[in-house]
């Protein structure tokens, strides 16, 4: 007697039967809202290479907060755009620098509510553009670039950050902020480790969002796209100096770095689907090339069911509003 036609297909045939069976889903609290905040603006100024995207006054940025506790999402980034740099990203712990400014505001306003993160990191505030200081000879000083992270982690922990995004790629920056926090009493801070920040021609348009100064590129500190064992070696590192939580940027092109990290990591892995990922749907959309709602959500639903716990992505509000 042989066996029934076995059809996979049955469990395919509706949208509910779908839902059902989904083996992996993507809900708004995994998403984190990236945003900008710039100084010296009364009015958001659209991002060109970011449509639908802006840099928002600090009144605006509040605005986008409460959307955000409204659609559910789990964050929201923030990046500073000041007006003043210098070779030491002086602005970067200045407490009346744009980004610490924000931060308060959107703490006061959403704080318990909305999980407030910001980027640590000496780009947006130095006028050469590098995630740190430089030395005589022009080159990233890794460990005095170190304590200038760590007076910028007493900024933002200050002025009342949750999660502190640690993207400079510095050696031994997790373990040098982690003891400044400590010895000021922020022992909550959590903190978020780029652990695996792959240089990448995708992040054209962040940099015109930030107004980066950069010429050349960070490859002498991010991590080369051909390497896999690094990202690994880069996490166990982060995560014993007391990173709360790790990062995989880019996310698209680097899934199978997703899936290493989350198999092997003890604490939750993020995945920042950034600024070339997005235009480049937003773009091919736009043409009509592609169904951008369909590309969205495929975009994201990969990431997940590589093993992301938190999605950074500019697409939050949008697909958080088709999938309350």
């Amino acid at each position: 007697m042989g066996y029934p036609a076995i059809r996979p297909r049955r469990l395919r045939a509706t949208p509910a039967l779908r839902r059902l069976v989904a083996e992996t889903r993507v809900h708004p609290a995994d998403l984190v809202l990236p945003a900008f905040v710039r100084e010296g603006i009364d009015a958001p100024v659209p991002i060109g290479a970011m449509p639908g995207v802006a840099q928002h006054t600090v009144a605006s940025l509040v605005d986008l907060a409460h959307q955000c506790v409204a659609a559910d999402i789990g964050g929201i980034m923030l990046f500073g755009v000041p007006l003043a740099k210098d070779g030491r990203g002086s602005g970067a712990d200045d407490p009346d620098g744009i980004l610490n400014v924000a931060t308060r505001a959107v703490a006061d306003a959403v704080g318990g509510e909305l999980v407030v993160m910001t980027d640590l990191c000496l780009d947006e505030f130095t006028d050469h553009g590098h995630c740190g200081v430089l030395d005589a000879r022009g080159r990233v000083d890794n460990d005095a670039t170190l304590e200038r992270y760590a007076a910028m982690a007493l900024a933002q922990a200050r002025a009342g950050s949750d999660v502190l995004g640690l993207s400079g790629m510095m050696d031994g920056q997790v373990g040098h902020v982690r003891a400044a926090l400590d010895a000021d009493g922020h022992t909550d801070t959590v903190l978020l480790a780029y652990a695996a920040k792959y240089t990448s021609g995708l992040y054209g348009p962040f940099r015109e969002a930030v107004a980066s100064s950069l010429v050349g590129d960070r490859a002498a500190y991010q991590q080369d796209p051909g390497n896999a064992r690094e990202a690994i070696r880069e996490v166990e590192l982060d995560v014993a100096e007391g990173a709360d939580m790790v990062m995989v940027k880019p996310a698209g092109p680097h899934l199978d770095i997703i899936r290493a990290v989350a198999q092997m990591s003890t604490v939750p892995v993020a995945a920042y689907q950034i600024s070339g990922e997005y235009s480049s749907i937003v773009a091919a959309a736009d043409r009509g090339w592609i169904d951008r709602d369909r590309a969205v959500d495929e975009s994201l639903i990969h990431l997940k069911r590589a093993g992301a716990d938190i999605l950074l992505t500019y697409f939050a509000l949008e697909w958080a509003a088709r999938n309350p």
